[in-house]
């Protein structure tokens, strides 16, 4: 079996989401500010008639800040969030990143659990790790990062 993963940058590093649960990459454009919310929902952007809550990936692994650049792209996300009265509930979220790759088909074989530690950034967010050209490739957990857990936890 293999995976096919969109992979970006984030301060320098490789990082993916899984390419079936991206719904499409946006060019940068700055979010509308939400009052009152986590200090890493940079606020939301209208995508096809749609508000989309935005999250800047950066300030939620606490990496360095930066400017949006040409090449910064939202990538738009889709995660399955089951409801009582809906069992197919879908969930649209946007991440901002500094750039955008390319596309892989990675063999599931070459695909490593998560490190323990090591990382600044926390292991429950990252589903996998690989390699591309001696490079590392973490693999992101959307459910995890876009959970409604984790955005009371930044409200408190």
């Amino acid at each position: 079996m293999t995976t096919q993963l969109l992979t970006f940058t984030l301060n320098n590093n490789l990082y993916a989401f899984e390419v079936f649960k991206v719904q499409e990459v946006l060019e940068y454009t700055t979010p509308v500010k939400i009052p009152c919310s986590s200090p890493y929902v940079e606020g939301l952007i209208n995508s096809r008639g749609t508000g989309i809550s935005v999250i800047n990936l950066r300030k939620k692994f606490s990496l360095p800040d930066s400017e949006p650049t040409k090449d910064t792209r939202i990538i738009v996300v889709e995660i399955n969030k089951p409801t009582e009265e809906n069992p197919d509930h879908i969930c649209t979220f946007g991440a901002i990143t500094d750039s955008v790759q390319e596309v892989l088909e990675i063999n599931d074989k070459d695909i490593e659990p998560p490190p323990k530690f090591g990382n600044n950034i926390s292991p429950e967010y990252i589903s996998g790790l690989t390699k591309k050209d001696d490079k590392f490739i973490i693999i992101l957990n959307e459910k995890i990062i876009f959970s409604a857990s984790e955005t009371a936890k930044a409200n408190q």
